[in-house]
């Protein structure tokens, strides 16, 4: 397609002056604040990690417990207790410049030290007249002024009572405080929800009197786990270029990850640093900002105990054991591959993780990959990237993930096309002043532009015949993350196994230099305290990315069926989009598949699903009983006679549209759904699917939205990390429930369904119900419960 791209880069130019024009009340100063001494009584009645701590976690870490913690304060240990609280927000998309990191561990070492950093206490201040620590406590005023203050219950909180995430923050310091209670009077905690009982507010101002001392988590673990710790951090600190070049790529990869021994009962979880200090010293962690940043010295790879109460929207888990150390080896240091000078930590050596690590055999590092690739889709969903609605507005609301072929990858397999196409894989997002977006984002679209065009020539070069079914990697029938399924709710994601709702609008397939760049760009190479340049560029690319894995579908689509498909994904504003900024489609190489009679959008996408479920039957699982069951027996195996009628009532809701069931277009984007019966209980989870015209832009989403095409997806089990609102219902009472549900036709009925139904954050039984979620995660999948996050909680 034509399109004058001088001309495009005068417009962006204006745009950013703009830009710089409405954001640049942004550039703010770091506050200072006191060092106030506390008081600790001699002998204390409570123990903060038996006494105190389990009140936070019921009550209070379902708010702050990571980056968005209000005010930064992170309650999920004793570090973040005694660190307090700052006016500076971490996510805050009109920085023109990166802020100052502020993280736990790293980034300061001492209370003193995070008060230069503009962070105060909520345990201890000076205040004249002051009779105990009570009345200088911003953390025990806060709580007493939500008791003071409470809100009627199972009552629809009012309506100037903001509770999304995009509200304003009041961070009020002990010398605020009185003007922040007048002009806040539901502004205490815990925020908008049932406060704390009688006996806990009790235990917490007796804590608060004594001084509020706190111990950190103890780490006691025993001689076998100890054992796993010290072969692990010599695996990773081996002598010798190679192995120094594996360990680095190992440790991008591994950063994120809470890291268990899943062969020991009770392992703790850990994370890989950098440390400047060896093995079997204390850990002192290298305060670089990414992980592929210079530490400009000599370190160490170490495994550090995760001390913090788990929540669950950042809890991803890797398992380490003899297995995995096997093939660590046999993929990177068992085969026959030299190294002449180690890669630097330069712009270049950042921004392109083919250059700086192609003397590792790539068809090794996709291997890697490709073991847990679940794993690494998490990172892009549990990362710090994906928080807020700008970060998912360029994904649809659900759909299927698949993956080439290692043994088909032409990057991984022909080095002569993997040296052609390295420097276009690049990455934009590492220089981050305002004045770069443009230029690094014309630069690296160009680059992906230009190698999306060398990609397909190539293949239909060595495939003229065209895509076949067994180019799709089947997980070498042994591996069930070949399938996965991707659920969007609105401004958080999640991710399955198995091929769940119905078959979706569209699929990605993901080759090795598709699932790398995602890697990098949105984990690695993102900086969440980076500035609004940086924040653009990475969402722009991620905007690339998937372009990219629709593009690689369509090559298993008849050439005469894929416009017609291209357009159904990119309809109105996204014709501009695909014009100005994507490559063209290929509409003439054929396909390797017998699609038989189908034709239409619908039924092609019907039947490649079809052929997706055969070519990887071994790894898909039991079918989706609940959302693509049309006819004959539809029980889930080994389910009980009550559960199985609960599966049969709910299967109701997944086969209408919002044009058929308007319902759906006032259920939030994520409901819990407990249902029980005298012996049992079962959790659901009703996915609200957003349809749109397409997903090409990051803002303007709800001119894009199509709610009348609007479906839900029914999944066993929770899923997402953010409830947005949840129902307890009797089994008695199921089919009640969903009849009613299904008449809905306005907002004021949801409420309704609330009403009797509902789980408000005013109910009584609000924080029990929302413990049982995480204890029903830990009854069916312990290691990876955690506890959720309130803070999109709807007010219904």
């Amino acid at each position: 397609m034509v399109f004058d791209s001088g001309r495009a880069r005068a417009i962006f130019r204006v745009g950013l002056i703009f830009l710089l024009a409405l954001f640049a009340f942004a550039c703010s100063q770091v506050p200072t604040y006191e060092r106030p001494h506390s008081l600790v009584a001699a002998n204390q009645t409570y123990d903060f990690q038996t006494d105190i701590k389990p009140i936070f976690e019921a009550k209070c870490m379902a708010c702050h417990g990571c980056y968005d913690a209000p005010c930064q304060l992170k309650l999920t240990s004793s570090e973040g207790l005694l660190r307090g609280a700052s006016p500076l927000p971490v996510y805050a998309g009109s920085r023109l410049e990166d802020m100052a990191p502020t993280r736990l561990g790293i980034d300061a070492v001492t209370t003193s030290d995070w008060r230069d950093k503009g962070f105060f206490s909520v345990l201890h201040g000076d205040k004249e007249g002051a009779l105990d620590a009570r009345e200088t406590s911003v953390l025990f005023q806060m709580i007493a002024l939500g008791r003071e203050n409470p809100l009627p219950p199972n009552s629809r909180l009012p309506e100037d009572l903001r509770t999304d995430i995009g509200r304003p923050q009041s961070c009020p310091t002990l010398a605020d405080l009185e003007d922040y209670a007048e002009d806040n009077p539901h502004g205490g905690m815990p925020f908008a929800t049932t406060g704390l009982t009688d006996e806990e507010y009790a235990r917490i101002q007796t804590w608060v009197a004594e001084g509020a001392l706190t111990q950190p988590q103890p780490y006691d673990p025993g001689d076998a786990e100890l054992a796993q710790v010290a072969r692990w951090e010599t695996f990773f600190n081996q002598s010798g270029a190679r192995e120094a070049l594996v360990a680095r790529y190992l440790y991008e990869h591994l950063f994120t990850a809470h890291l268990y021994f899943d062969t020991l009962e009770g392992s703790r979880f850990y994370q890989i640093v950098r440390s400047w200090t060896a093995p079997g010293q204390p850990i002192l962690p290298v305060a670089t900002v990414r992980p592929n940043e210079d530490p400009e010295g000599r370190f160490y790879y170490r495994l550090q105990p995760v001390n913090s109460t788990i929540v669950e929207k950042t809890h991803i888990t890797y398992a380490l054991n003899d297995d995995r150390m096997a093939r660590y080896r046999s993929l990177f240091l068992d085969s026959d591959w030299s190294i002449g000078e180690l890669p630097g930590y330069g712009y270049k050596d950042r921004s392109n993780p083919f250059a700086t690590f192609d003397a590792i055999p790539a068809k090794a590092r996709y291997r890697f990959m490709l073991d847990t690739a679940q794993y690494f889709v998490r990172t892009f969903i549990r990362g710090p990237v994906c928080r807020g609605q700008i970060a998912t507005d360029v994904i649809r609301d659900q759909f299927w993930t698949v993956f080439e072929d290692p043994d088909h990858d032409a990057f991984v397999n022909d080095k002569a096309y993997r040296e052609q196409v390295t420097p276009l894989l690049g990455l934009p997002g590492v220089k981050s002043d305002i004045m770069a977006l443009g230029s690094e984002w014309f630069d690296y679209k160009a680059k992906r532009n230009e190698y999306l065009a060398d990609r397909q020539l190539h293949y239909n070069a060595r495939d003229p015949q065209g895509a076949a079914m067994s180019d799709i990697w089947d997980g070498d029938g042994t591996n069930t993350d070949a399938l996965l399924t991707i659920f969007r709710h609105h401004d958080s994601a999640s991710v399955r196994n198995g091929l769940l709702g119905r078959v979706p609008r569209t699929i990605w397939v993901m080759d090795y230099p598709l699932l790398e760049r995602t890697y990098y760009e949105l984990v690695v190479n993102f900086n969440v305290f980076g500035s609004v340049s940086h924040q653009a560029q990475t969402r722009l690319y991620f905007d690339l990315i998937r372009n990219g894995s629709e593009h690689n579908f369509l090559r298993f689509v008849p050439a005469d069926q894929r416009q017609a498909l291209y357009d159904h994904w990119y309809q109105d504003s996204g014709k501009i989009k695909d014009a100005i900024t994507y490559t063209d489609l290929d509409v003439a190489t054929p396909v390797d598949i017998d699609y038989g009679p189908q034709r239409g959008n619908t039924a092609v996408m019907d039947k490649f699903s079809q052929l997706l479920l055969d070519r990887a039957a071994a790894v898909a699982g039991p079918p989706d009983f609940l959302n693509r069951c049309f006819g004959g027996p539809c029980e889930r195996p080994n389910a009980s006679p009550l559960q199985k009628d609960a599966d049969a009532i709910l299967r109701g809701l997944a086969f209408d549209n919002g044009a058929t069931m308007p319902a759906i277009k006032f259920l939030p984007e994520v409901v819990f759904l407990r249902v029980s019966s005298e012996d049992e209980r079962w959790v659901y989870t009703l996915v609200h699917n957003r349809i749109h015209s397409n997903v090409a832009f990051m803002f303007g989403e709800d001119s894009r939205l199509l709610p009348e095409q609007d479906t839900v997806s029914v999944i066993d089990g929770t899923l997402g990390s953010y409830p947005n609102f949840s129902f307890d219902v009797p089994l008695n009472e199921l089919d009640a429930f969903v009849s009613a549900f299904k008449g809905i036709t306005r907002a004021s009925d949801m409420n309704a369904l609330a009403e009797r139904w509902g789980v408000r954050r005013t109910s009584p039984d609000f924080w029990d119900v929302m413990a049982d979620f995480r204890a029903f995660v830990e009854q069916t999948n312990p290691v990876e419960a955690g506890i959720f996050d309130v803070n999109r909680y709807e007010n219904l």
